[in-house]
């Protein structure tokens, strides 16, 4: 994909102008104060309303939330670091004369564990495992009858070894790892046998029964790799951004999928809190649709596209 050598080329920037020292030159060694445990804990709620009434210039009432929740607990040692988190979002909408509406679903852990063999060394020996899902049925809306999605259908889970990198572990890092499983789940009978996130589907007879039934996992051995960088732009401004390249070696080899974070923070006081993201997706398995132009009412396949969502947020934050 175009957006790939873009990508690879910001990860190498970002060591060349944000590091001091190099990749390959050792550094003095951080103070060590003895193993250390932190745990942090964040809750977050997002609220837009906008309400009309004799407005000449026409309008739909609507309000919008966001409820988001997020947990770490992160060892660290003189050789070792473990970094573990949860993330859970739930986003509604609802629109005069529109049913409640689903903006957002994710439940994500993240599980990282990395040993250096001196205190010197940025570098670590990394195994890393990721799985995330979501918690309600999705739907391609107005259609409510028939989910799309659903909880573990999908679900991924990302585990493997490699090296990492990371000055500051927590604010910069750049994973590399030659070796990552990659399963993907569906586990709803009917999203299975469709076909759907990239499973085998069913088989059937001339007469539409099931002769074999649809995979529910699909597993991938690949390449992966990962880069976190997290910075403070401006006064009460942090800007974080993440992004994962995966290549499979025996489906394709050398279609990337891709996933792209970019979030920045604005910080009005202690509690008031704004946030602006976007998210890029890429992944060759997901195949999007298109009416038949044969049939009424079918659908025919109409390969992958890039997914975006973009989000703007006003609310409350509290750490804890």
């Amino acid at each position: 994909m175009k957006y790939v050598a873009l990508l690879i080329v910001c990860f190498f920037f970002q060591f060349t102008q944000a590091q001091p020292d190099t990749l390959f030159l050792k550094t003095k060694a951080p103070k060590y104060d003895g193993p250390e445990w932190i745990q942090k804990n964040k809750a977050s709620v997002n609220l837009n309303e906008v309400a009309f009434v004799n407005w000449n210039s026409g309008g739909s009432n609507s309000i919008s939330g966001l409820l988001g929740m997020e947990s770490s607990a992160n060892y660290t040692d003189k050789y070792f670091t473990w970094r573990n988190n949860v993330l859970i979002r739930y986003g509604v909408n609802k629109q005069q004369d529109r049913e409640l509406r689903k903006t957002d679903d994710l439940f994500e852990l993240n599980s990282d564990i990395g040993f250096k063999p001196d205190s010197i060394t940025n570098w670590f020996y990394s195994a890393k495992l990721n799985f995330r899902t979501q918690m309600a049925n999705g739907y391609k809306y107005p259609d409510k009858s028939t989910p799309i999605s659903r909880l573990l259908a999908p679900g991924y889970l990302f585990f493997g070894g490699g090296m990492e990198y990371g000055k500051n572990i927590d604010k910069l890092s750049f994973y590399f790892s030659p070796l990552t499983l990659k399963a993907t789940f569906v586990l709803d009978e009917d999203l299975a046998n469709a076909g759907k996130f990239g499973v085998t589907p069913a088989v059937y007879d001339d007469a539409g029964n099931i002769i074999t039934p649809g995979d529910r996992v699909r597993k991938e051995l690949g390449i992966l790799i990962n880069n976190t960088y997290e910075m403070e732009v401006a006064t009460n401004i942090k800007v974080k951004q993440q992004v994962s390249l995966y290549s499979d070696y025996v489906h394709n080899f050398g279609n990337v999928d891709v996933d792209w974070r970019l979030d920045f923070d604005f910080k009005v006081n202690s509690f008031v809190k704004a946030t602006l993201g976007s998210h890029l997706r890429y992944d060759d398995d997901v195949k999007t649709t298109k009416p038949s132009t044969t049939i009424d009412g079918e659908f025919d396949e109409a390969g992958a596209k890039v997914q975006w969502k973009q989000f703007l947020g006003i609310g409350f934050a509290v750490d804890f």
